[in-house]
């Protein structure tokens, strides 16, 4: 497993920033570089299940089943990911989903004045390093944008 950190200074308060992570509108904006369509179902307090989704070439349901391991709001959530959805399907128990979890994925934002900076610690299977070197730093970017849009 290896650990990714991104950082990125955004133009808003913590408050704002955390909204746009986890408001569903402005989520499934921010995560498309990951893939389009993406989605999550699911709640992001401490110990809420949450699945983090889009829809295959089949039209069903893939993506990673997960939990909210800690949620500090507007400061720190800490994603811990247990398993795979593959066709609608929860799987936390094959070997495929064994051999990366659990992984996690922690936000943390800082306040910096009238700034935040939001720093992401992501836990990584090596066959998806390279994707998330290229797609975080993209995802980030979009973040920005929505977090200073003028609302």
């Amino acid at each position: 497993m290896k650990k990714i950190r991104y950082e990125i200074t955004i133009n808003a308060k913590p408050e704002k920033v955390w909204d746009a992570v986890v408001n569903d509108k402005k989520y499934r904006e921010w995560t498309t570089p990951f893939q389009e369509g993406s989605y999550f179902e699911g709640g992001w307090n401490r110990g809420d299940k949450i699945r983090f989704l889009a829809l295959n070439e089949k039209g069903e349901k893939d993506g990673m089943v997960s939990e909210i391991a800690e949620s500090r709001k507007p400061y720190f959530i800490s994603i811990r990911h247990i398993g795979v959805v593959l066709g609608g399907k929860d799987d936390t128990t094959s070997e495929e989903a064994k051999k990366w979890s659990p992984a996690y994925e922690n936000y943390t934002f800082t306040a910096e004045g009238a700034m935040t900076r939001f720093s992401v610690d992501v836990d990584t299977d090596e066959s998806l390093f390279e994707f998330f070197v290229d797609v975080w730093p993209k995802a980030l970017e979009k973040l920005k944008q929505i977090a200073e849009r003028i609302e």
